[in-house]
C-alpha cells in the first residue's frame, strides 16, 4: 500500500486501489483500543436519472438510494446488522443526498465484520414479499417526517431555492414514489452504482492495513464494472426560483430558514470552498459575530440561531436560521449586515480568531474514528485529500470571504422559508 504522512497533523494514511478499481484508505491508529469500518457508493437520493449500458436514461422514482439501503442488510442468512452485532460490532447506515455509507465499529472481532459488511453490501439479495413490507415501514417513516418542522422547514427551503437540481426532492421520497420502487428497480440500480469503481473503503483505528486491502480483495468482486452517467437535472439558475415559501405545522414559535445560493465548486476545488463558506458562516452569523449579539438583545433570536455551509456535485448554499417571534425582521437584519460586511470589509481581528477556532476543530475531528472515515470517503468522491486541510486554510484570505459574501449574500439569491404555529 502507499503511504502519505501529513507533517502539519502528524498522520498518516495507507491508501491502495485495487485491481476492481475500488480505493481504500487507512488510518492507522494502534493506540486506539477500537475499529472504525465506512463502505460507500457515490449515490444518494438525488441521483434519480442516469444511463444505463444500452445507452438509454433510466428515470427512477424518488427514494430508491434510501430504500436500498434499508433492504442491503437482508442476506440468504438472515440479517446482517443481527450477525454484526453478535460479533461485537455497532454498526448501521445513512443515506444522504450524494452518497451511501455503511459502517461498524467495536473492539472485536473486526476482520469477521469487515468481511460481513463488505460482502452483504455488495451481494443483494430481495424478494417482492420483503420489499412490499419494506414499502409499508418506510412508508411510516415519512409520515413521521412530515410532521417533523425542522425536515419540512429544510425541504421547504430547497424547493423555493432549486427549480431543477433534485437536491429539491426529500431522500426518503413519498409515499407514492417508493410505492413504484420493486426489486427489480433495487438491483438495477444496485448494479448501477454499487459496483467497486463507484466505492471506497475507509477504516480507522488499531488495524493492519495491509490485511484490510487482502480482505477486500477476498470478499468483493473481481470485475470494477463501468462508471454511471447522472443526470441532475441541467444547468440551473444562479438566482432562486422564489424569495419566500411558508406553511403552518403544530410548533410553539414561527421557524425560519434563510438560504443563500451559492456557486457549485469545480472538481478539486470543494475542500477550499466548504471551509471558505464555513468561515464565512462564522464571521457573520456565529455567537462571536456582531449581528447575533444584536438580535439576540433585541430578542429576535434565542440560542437555536445556527448557521452552515452543504454542498453537493450541482449546487451549493449557506443556511441560517432557528425561532424567531419576527422572522422577516431577522431576514432584514441579515441582509443588511451582508451587505455592510460587503462594502465595508470583514473585521481583521474577527476573521483571524475564526479562522484559528476552526483550524482547531478541524484538528480535534481527527480524533473521532468516525469523522475521519467519512470524511476521507467524502474527500475521495470529490476528488481531494482531505488531511491537506491545513494548508488550504493556509491560502484562504480575507478577501475571498468579503467576495464570497458579495457574490452569494444578494437579494437575488437569497429566500426564506417559514414555518408558523397552525393556532
Amino acid at each position: 500500500m502507499d503511504k502519505s504522512f501529513y507533517p502539519a497533523l502528524g498522520e498518516t494514511i495507507w491508501h491502495k486501489e485495487l485491481s476492481n478499481g475500488l480505493h481504500i484508505y487507512v488510518d492507522q491508529k494502534p493506540e486506539y483500543g477500537k475499529q472504525f469500518a465506512f463502505f460507500a457508493t457515490n449515490y444518494g437520493g438525488m441521483n434519480l436519472r442516469f444511463r444505463v449500458e444500452d445507452g438509454h436514461w433510466r428515470e427512477t422514482p424518488a427514494g430508491v438510494a434510501h430504500f436500498l439501503e434499508h433492504k442491503m442488510f437482508d442476506t440468504e442468512d438472515g440479517n446482517a446488522l443481527q450477525i454484526m452485532a453478535a460479533n461485537g460490532a455497532d454498526n448501521n447506515a445513512f443515506t444522504s443526498p450524494s452518497i451511501t455509507g455503511y459502517y461498524f465499529e467495536g473492539t472485536r472481532g473486526f476482520e469477521e465484520n469487515l468481511e460481513t459488511l463488505l460482502s452483504f453490501v455488495s451481494v443483494p439479495y430481495f424478494t417482492d414479499e420483503s420489499v412490499d413490507k419494506e414499502q409499508g415501514i418506510i412508508a411510516q417513516e415519512i409520515r413521521m417526517g412530515e410532521d417533523n418542522p425542522d425536515t419540512a422547514i429544510y425541504y421547504l427551503l430547497l424547493e423555493s431555492m432549486y427549480e431543477k437540481h433534485p437536491i429539491r426532492v426529500k431522500v426518503i421520497g413519498s409515499e407514492e414514489s417508493i410505492a413504484q420502487i420493486t426489486s427489480e428497480t433495487l438491483y438495477e440500480c444496485h448494479q448501477a452504482f454499487y459496483c467497486p469503481e463507484n466505492m471506497v473503503l475507509c477504516v480507522a483505528g488499531n488495524v493492519d492495513p495491509e490485511r484490510v486491502a487482502e480482505i477486500a480483495e477476498k470478499v468483493l468482486p473481481a470485475e470494477g464494472g463501468s462508471p454511471v452517467e447522472t443526470d441532475f437535472g441541467g444547468k440551473e439558475p444562479e438566482t432562486v426560483c422564489s424569495h419566500r415559501m411558508e406553511r403552518k405545522m403544530e410548533v410553539s414559535a414561527p421557524q425560519f430558514l434563510i438560504g443563500f445560493k451559492g456557486d457549485a465548486p469545480e472538481k478539486g476545488g470543494c475542500l477550499a470552498q466548504r471551509l471558505l463558506a464555513e468561515l464565512v458562516c462564522d464571521v457573520l452569523f456565529s455567537p462571536s459575530a456582531p449581528l447575533y449579539t444584536r438580535l439576540y438583545e433585541e430578542g429576535l433570536i434565542n440560542n437555536s440561531f445556527d448557521s452552515g455551509y452543504e454542498m453537493v456535485p450541482g449546487c451549493a448554499y449557506l443556511t441560517v436560521g432557528g425561532e424567531s417571534h419576527d422572522p422577516d425582521q431577522v431576514l432584514a437584519r441579515v441582509m443588511e449586515e451582508a451587505a455592510r460586511v460587503g462594502r465595508e470589509g470583514i473585521d481583521p481581528e474577527l476573521w483571524e480568531r475564526q479562522k484559528k477556532a476552526a483550524y482547531g476543530g478541524m484538528v480535534r475531528r481527527l480524533n473521532s474514528l468516525e469523522d475521519t472515515c467519512i470524511e476521507l470517503a467524502m474527500s475521495h468522491f470529490d476528488g481531494e485529500e482531505y488531511l491537506r486541510f491545513p494548508e488550504v486554510y493556509q491560502q484562504i484570505e480575507r478577501a475571498d470571504g468579503e467576495a464570497l459574501i458579495r457574490r452569494w449574500c444578494a437579494a437575488e439569491r437569497a429566500s426564506m422559508a417559514v414555518i408558523r404555529p397552525k393556532a
